[in-house]
Parts: C-alpha cells; sequence; structure tokens
C-alpha cells in the first residue's frame, strides 16, 4: 500500500466520524491502526495509540525506545514520544483536551482507556468499531489480490501435501501440523498457522492439535492459513487416513453440498443470513442439523475473524468486495467432524472462490 491508499483511508475514517459526530478516535496496536496508517505497533505495556481528530491531523503516542519502528505508511502522522520515567496518560489526555464524544477501538487495552478516563471528565465514550467496520468490510482492488495470492498459495501447499507430503500414519497431530505449515511456508505464505483434529478430535471444531498419533480409520481436519502483505487465507480440508465409512463419506458429501448451497446464494443485497440458511437448510433436510454448531462463515482481510459474520440475524445485505469464509460443517461427538472452508470475494455477478483446490476427498495413508 502507498501514502495515498492510507491517505484516503484516513480521509474516509474522518469523513464517517464527521457523520457520526465524533471529535476524536483512539486506535492501539491493531488490524484497524494497519489498515488506517500501515503502522504495525508493537503490542505490550507501554501505551502506543492513535489520536485522530475529526478535522485535522493524526497524532501518534509512541514510547521513545519504539519511535524508530514506527513506519507511518500516511505521511500524515506526527509521532509524540515518551520515556519510561514519564506518564503517557497525561500526554495523551492534553491532546484530547476539549473532546466531547471519543471513538475508542476495541482492541485498546481496557488498562489505557481507564487512565484516559480518569484524566478526561464529561468525556462521551464511544465504541470504535462501528466507524473502521464499514471501511474495512469492502475490500479494494489491492486487497483482493494479496486475498487471491494468499488463497492461491494455500491452495497449493494442501496439494503438495495431500500429493507429495509423504505417509502421515504414524505422526502425532502437532507433527502432521508442522509439516503442512513448512509446505506452506516453502510456497510463499507469511506466518503460516493452523489447527488440526484427527479421529473423534476432528469433531470438536477448534481442536488445535495435540500429541494424538494419527492412525489407520481416522478422520482428518485441517484448518490453516498464511499472509500476504498482511492479508490472511483460511482454508478447511477434511481427509481420511484409509478407507472411510458409508457414514463418513454421505456426511462428507453433504457437507460438500452445503458449501456448494452457500456459495451459490452469493449475491450482492443478499442478506448475510441468507448465506448461513443456505447451508444450514441442506443440512437439517438431510437429517444433520444439530451437528452444524457455529456459523457458516466469517469476514477476512487483515484478520482471519473479521466483520461481516454470515450467521442468522444478520440482514446486512452482502456488498460487492466483501470476502469471506464458506465453512459448513458437521461435527459428530466421540466419532468424526468434517468442515470443508473456501473464501470468497462478492463480485457484482455473484461468488468468486478465491480456493479452487479440489473438495475431492483424499485418503491418505
Amino acid at each position: 500500500m502507498n501514502a495515498e491508499t492510507y491517505g484516503k483511508r484516513l480521509d474516509r475514517a474522518q469523513e464517517v466520524m464527521r457523520d457520526r459526530g465524533i471529535d476524536t478516535l483512539l486506535l492501539g496496536p491493531s488490524a484497524d491502526l494497519y489498515y488506517l496508517t500501515g503502522i504495525d505497533a508493537h503490542v505490550s505495556e507501554r501505551l502506543n495509540l492513535l489520536i485522530l481528530p475529526a478535522e485535522g491531523e493524526p497524532d501518534m503516542i509512541v514510547p521513545g525506545l519504539e519511535a524508530p519502528l514506527i513506519k507511518d505508511g500516511s505521511g500524515r502522522i506526527s509521532l509524540k514520544t515518551w520515556g519510561d520515567a514519564d506518564v503517557p496518560a497525561d500526554l495523551a489526555a492534553g491532546i484530547l483536551s476539549g473532546a466531547k464524544k471519543v471513538a475508542v477501538g476495541n482492541k485498546l487495552w481496557s488498562s489505557f482507556l481507564i487512565r484516559l478516563q480518569d484524566r478526561l471528565a464529561g468525556v462521551n465514550w464511544q465504541e470504535g468499531d462501528p466507524i473502521l467496520r464499514d471501511l474495512r468490510m469492502c475490500k479494494d482492488a489491492e486487497e483482493i489480490a494479496a486475498l487471491d495470492e494468499a488463497g492461491r498459495l494455500t491452495d497449493e501447499a494442501w496439494m503438495l501435501f495431500v500429493t507429495q507430503g509423504g505417509a502421515i500414519a504414524g505422526l502425532t497431530e502437532l507433527q502432521a501440523l508442522e509439516k503442512l505449515k513448512n509446505i506452506s511456508g516453502d510456497v510463499g505464505l507469511d506466518n503460516p498457522k493452523g489447527i488440526i483434529g484427527t479421529g473423534p478430535n476432528s469433531a470438536s471444531p477448534h481442536h488445535s492439535g495435540n500429541d494424538r498419533v494419527i492412525g489407520e480409520g481416522d478422520a482428518l481436519v485441517f484448518d490453516w492459513g498464511g499472509m500476504i502483505d498482511g492479508y490472511f487465507s483460511d482454508v478447511t480440508r477434511s481427509a481420511h487416513l484409509g478407507a472411510p465409512s458409508e457414514e463418513y463419506r454421505k456426511v462428507y458429501d453433504i457437507v460438500n453440498a452445503a458449501n456448494q448451497a452457500t456459495f451459490e446464494a452469493v449475491k450482492p443485497g443478499v442478506p448475510l443470513q441468507e448465506l448461513d440458511r443456505a447451508a444450514r437448510n441442506l443440512i437439517t433436510e438431510a437429517g444433520y442439523g444439530e451437528y452444524f454448531v457455529h456459523r457458516v462463515g466469517h469476514g477476512l482481510g487483515l484478520e482471519v475473524h473479521e466483520e461481516p459474520f454470515l450467521v442468522e440475524g444478520n440482514t446486512m445485505p452482502l456488498q460487492e468486495g466483501m470476502v469471506f469464509s464458506d465453512e459448513p460443517g458437521i461435527y459428530m461427538s466421540g466419532k468424526f467432524g468434517v468442515r470443508i472452508e473456501d473464501a470468497v470475494v462478492c463480485e457484482a455477478a455473484g461468488g468468486r472462490r478465491l480456493n479452487t483446490s479440489t473438495h475431492e476427498l483424499f485418503i491418505l495413508a
């Protein structure tokens, strides 16, 4: 991203603030801060704080020892440094003097906020998330290009893993996941991370892996991804070690059909809850509704989980540029689980998958 891009984002945030009657926006180290400025600030007990007024240029309060690390992508921010013997809340309160309505990002530590509240009487404090949410939900062409590449490389890693990665029987869950992460890094993904569930652990949607040894007859769920230019991929593929049962094959086919039903429902203007309903109705009609225990998807970008959320009750309409996961699953406690997840971007004509690796059921050795 260049200075012009960050400058436009700051301008848009200030425009939203003025529309909402917000005097000032405060952001600590977070994806919101990175989105607006390109600053990847250090999270610690030392205060890093962007102070963005509705009119005028922003200030950034930073520890003096970390100031050389601050890379302001916008070129518009005035750095205000402080030393370890100083009280940064006093510095921030001085800049905020006179503000009446202040919005605060949801990643700012509560301890920092409490210190500011103690020093600023008469301020109406607001959540800052709605300001950035509306800006970040719809990705521009540069963001989508990064997400595209992240998705492509994740697909490449999966195909290498299942075709050339070697046997996983006898490995622990964490060893198998590490093998997939290493392949993901080798193909060019930054900071690959993931979770894994095998055998009965695959029925726990967020099982993160342990020392369980993978053996014949195990169901396998790999949920992983990495970054390109700060933008994440997020993919889940299910596989099986050795020949699966007829019940497993049936469940796999149902989940795959639910993934496709969600994808086919993607069109601008469609309420987000309708995507969840598309998958849930199909799974329920197949007799497995009680085993689909989470929403069908979430937004994807600078964070793995961000707005919008594809869940019952969210009537927000789909918009072009929204990028989100399509990840129905069936989880049968004590037996096995299946999840198939792709990233999807909403375009004028409908959805486009950012992951195109096959949904074929791989039988691994």
